[in-house]
């Protein structure tokens, strides 16, 4: 596809790309944000499941781990992450525990 001299590009702030947000200023805290809320929707719709008092402690753990906890961190490897970046994923995970 070829581009011609006429084609005008769009300077965003930030942007979706394949589920996660890419910022100009290369920080991670809208797709932190992004990937926290998602990881809160995971939750509410297994919290019959992760309250079942029938399913062991382990199978509902590992039922947190790989469905909520990994939707939390998913592209999590490419994020350049500050501090305050790690300080809200743990609170996320903290208050999910005390739900």
């Amino acid at each position: 596809m070829d581009i011609g001299a006429s084609a005008k590009l769009e300077l965003v702030d930030k942007f979706c790309y394949l589920g996660d947000i890419l910022s100009m200023d290369g920080v991670a805290d809208a797709a932190v944000e992004t990937r926290i809320r998602i990881g809160w929707n995971k939750f509410r719709q297994l919290v019959p499941l992760l309250t079942n008092k029938d399913m062991s402690l382990i199978m509902r753990g590992r039922l947190y781990s790989s469905c909520v906890r990994s939707s939390m961190l998913h592209g999590s490897e490419t994020w350049p992450v500050r501090k305050e970046n790690l300080v809200a994923l743990q609170r996320a995970e903290m208050r999910m525990a005390l739900s």
